[in-house]
């Protein structure tokens, strides 16, 4: 029997508009910037990420917002993933959706200005690897079967990622893309008791308070003791007494002792 079987079918229940308009909201912000950069040449991506230099640290917020004019493919290739996860994000994990977001978007920046190579960073696919990290990995800690089924989503959808991380092309971040996969996989780890969990039963409830769940078999069995079949009724308690008795060897030394 589940404990709080409804309250835990509910916890998947956010708002449609949330769902979905995060994700579009954020989206006209990189189509935005985009079209704007692409219009006017106002080269933006001056803004992204440039490590260890003091005016390339505002890329850490701009970063993601920020993709290449020259290359339509890019802000394309991101947009779709970025709506997927995100709306799962949203859907899967309301109550942290924000946080997690929040904190893959600075860290996987941030770790970016520190360690990456000296050249502009830009592009969303740090923030889509720490989303495709997280949700993963959080699936996988919580072993709860509809989370565990949007972490095979996730593989089956974006597995292909994980080439990403190596650097295997000169003209891609794959530094954004490892340091947003470890960012997103280390706030799992933070935020695994956060959010949505497994259900528990009503025994393991009751072992956490430590209440001694009532025997109900057995006492069932006593009510109803006199139609039970012969085999299966309590048979009476046999008491059995002991007593010491000495063998004949023994009586026969005590009787030589005492003849002496």
């Amino acid at each position: 029997m589940l404990f709080d079987e409804k309250g835990m079918m509910n916890q998947f229940n956010p708002n449609k508009y949330e769902v979905f308009g995060y994700p579009i909201m954020l989206l006209l912000l990189m189509w935005t910037s985009y079209l704007a950069d692409y219009e006017l040449g106002l080269d933006l991506y001056e803004w992204g990420v440039k490590p260890r230099d003091w005016n390339g640290l505002r890329g850490v917020l701009f970063m993601p917002l920020i993709h290449s004019q020259n290359d339509f493919n890019h802000i394309l290739n991101n947009s779709a993933p970025v709506f997927v996860l995100l709306a799962s994000l949203v859907y899967f994990y309301r109550k942290i959706a924000f946080k997690v977001f929040a904190l893959v978007w600075i860290f996987t920046g941030l770790f970016t200005w520190l360690v990456a190579r000296d050249s502009y960073h830009i592009g969303m696919s740090g923030v889509i690897y720490g989303l495709v990290g997280f949700l993963f990995m959080s699936g996988a800690l919580r072993n709860y079967r509809p989370l565990m089924g949007v972490s095979l989503f996730v593989v089956f959808l974006y597995g292909s990622l994980i080439w990403g991380i190596f650097p295997m092309q000169a003209h891609v971040s794959w530094e954004g893309h490892l340091f947003g996969l470890g960012t997103g996989i280390i706030l799992s780890f933070l935020f695994r008791k956060q959010g949505p969990q497994s259900p528990k039963y009503q025994y393991e409830v009751e072992q956490e308070m430590g209440i001694e769940p009532e025997d109900l078999e057995a006492k069932w069995r006593e009510l109803n003791a006199e139609h039970l079949p012969r085999h299966e009724q309590k048979a009476p308690a046999i008491q059995v007494n002991y007593e010491f008795v000495h063998k004949k060897k023994d009586q026969k030394e005590d009787a030589t002792d005492g003849s002496k």
